[in-house]
């Protein structure tokens, strides 16, 4: 299913990739999409790939689907500021540096401790996601991230008295205590902290 600003349904997953083909031909680019699947139990991989390669989104794409290839080769659409992709667990490494957006939120993601570090350090230096303005990813322990992917990282460990406005998802701010700072080249930071305060908590880097 794909779904529009206004709620509206279209099962696009269902047609064949000629039908699909013709509808992106009237199409402009559009401002917020969500795809969704109402059976996790249906194969989308085929139908999903040709979706991202050929959907021009502006603003917001949700992911809702249920990737069965652990090594899908999905490619997101270029200048889109947010992502929501709840199901992530065929995004590694290298998908990670692929994606261009602003808003990032990943669940179940598949990039080890060493990688992380790689990314970060790539970060610092400005060679990828330069764009990035928030990330956020499962919940994961302070301590543990900063020995574990930190280690060879120099880092500023904010104390818990000091809050600080920082972004978080759908262009809110939130009043953030603590976290641990570190810098890019241009003098941005990013701050990695842990939220506790919603339902799901989780673990988010916020650049500002």
């Amino acid at each position: 299913m794909i779904r529009n600003r206004k709620n509206n349904e279209f099962p696009i997953l269902r047609l064949p990739f000629l039908a699909i083909e013709e509808i992106f031909k009237t199409m402009d680019r559009i401002e917020i999409c969500n795809l969704f699947q109402s059976d996790e139990k249906n194969d989308v991989d085929e139908h999903t790939a040709y979706l991202l390669e050929n959907l021009k989104v502006n603003d917001e794409l949700n992911l809702h689907l249920h990737i069965k290839n652990y090594n899908f080769d999905g490619k997101f659409p270029r200048n889109s500021k947010k992502l929501y992709h709840p199901n992530s667990h065929w995004i590694g490494y290298e998908k990670l540096l692929d994606i261009d957006c602003k808003h990032v939120v990943l669940r179940n993601d598949r990039i080890t401790n060493e990688e992380w570090n790689s990314f970060i350090k790539k970060w610092m230096t400005m060679e990828t996601n330069q764009n990035l303005e928030y990330l956020e990813l499962d919940h994961r322990d302070l301590d543990i991230f900063r020995d574990r992917v930190l280690y060879d990282i120099p880092h500023e460990m904010v104390d818990g008295g000091v809050k600080r406005i920082l972004k978080i998802r759908f262009n809110q701010t939130q009043a953030i205590s603590g976290g641990i700072d570190i810098r890019r080249i241009d003098g941005k930071t990013a701050t990695f902290f842990v939220n506790l305060t919603s339902p799901i908590q989780f673990f988010a880097m916020s650049i500002h």
